[in-house]
């Protein structure tokens, strides 16, 4: 199967140098991209594409904001999550290039969207977490418009509260996590299960400090693939942050380059649908090696994790849900 890389200068209009979520972080991220890969430019999403998953409050608020910035000037609409005069417009693309990666992918094609800022964390009514607007959540909320089922896997080291958060009650979208337990922003645990009509659609898998691939590999292999074959969706969403990594700053997971690889192969095999991946977190010097494993994993190539074993307390999170899975009201 083919694959494409969406991805573009436009981002690095929304930059603080010396925050961790800056232009430089996607700069090093794209070293890990082959010279060879098919690029492709990122297109400007609507505000009406915004609004699908956003309120029309916070769409203003950060338009607002953004406005009110001095030229050359960062502001901070929390501790972590600033703007500067051409956040809005960045954000736009970045929104528009995941909605892009969707719609190769639904074509028939493995499509990742190498974007800033990131999204994950940006719920219905709240930019945070360096997020200002749900780069997946739109693209999936869009998607939905003409297809039946969206899956979305995020392996970020933070969980994505706010995707969660826009589809907890739906049973149209499957979202799955896996993250570093008690870090920000707090969520993502094991009873948060969806609710309503999308009772048992969430599925949480908090690892303990320390966790490598082993564990990533052992939550995929039992939970993440035998749901994602049992949902059957029409397209699988990743949010791809690469801050689980050994050496980066923000976490304290242990994952190696090629485990990431090893990830993306192993989903890529779990069903017929095309994966869109969208570059979320990750911050470290390896992060453009990770980047390399999983173009490399579109491409054809397979990876083993790690060696070593799971954790006991991965072990035991996995038998919880590899039997939960058969009460999935599916």
């Amino acid at each position: 199967m083919p694959y494409s890389v969406v991805t573009g200068d436009l981002f690095s209009a929304h930059d603080a140098p010396g925050h961790p979520e800056s232009q430089a972080r996607l700069d090093a991220a794209l070293a890990g991209v082959p010279a060879d890969a098919r690029r492709i430019a990122p297109e400007r999403a609507t505000v009406d594409d915004l609004a699908l998953v956003h309120t029309e409050r916070h769409i203003e608020g950060v338009r607002s904001f953004c406005r009110e910035c001095p030229p050359g000037r960062a502001r901070y609409l929390d501790p972590d999550t600033y703007v500067t005069a051409g956040s809005f417009d960045a954000a736009l693309y970045a929104t528009g290039a995941a909605w892009q990666a969707v719609e190769r992918a639904l074509d028939g094609e493995h499509s990742f969207a190498l974007v800033r800022p990131p999204g994950h964390h940006a719920a219905p009514d709240r930019a945070m977490g360096f997020c200002l607007f749900n780069n997946v959540a739109v693209a999936t909320a869009k998607a939905l418009l003409s297809i039946g089922r969206v899956a979305v896997v995020d392996w970020d080291l933070h969980h994505g509260n706010g995707t969660e958060e826009a589809f907890y009650t739906s049973d149209r979208v499957f979202y799955c996590s896996v993250h570093q337990a008690g870090i920000f922003p707090g969520t993502g645990w094991p009873e948060e299960r969806g609710a309503g009509p999308g009772a048992g659609y969430t599925v949480n898998v908090p690892l303990v400090s320390g966790s490598t691939g082993a564990d990533y590999a052992l939550v995929f292999s039992r939970v993440f693939v035998p749901m994602l074959r049992w949902f059957e969706p029409d397209v699988v969403v990743v949010s791809a942050g690469q801050d689980a990594l050994f050496d980066d700053p923000l976490g304290s997971l242990l994952l190696l380059p090629e485990d990431f690889g090893a990830l993306a192969g192993m989903l890529v095999d779990a069903t017929p649908a095309p994966l869109a991946l969208v570059l979320e977190g990750g911050y470290g010097r390896s992060h453009a090696g990770a980047i390399g494993a999983i173009v490399a994993a579109l491409d054809g190539a397979r990876f083993n994790p790690a060696g070593g074993g799971a954790k006991a307390s991965t072990r035991h999170l996995v038998e919880a849900y590899a039997g939960r899975r058969h009460a999935v009201p599916l």
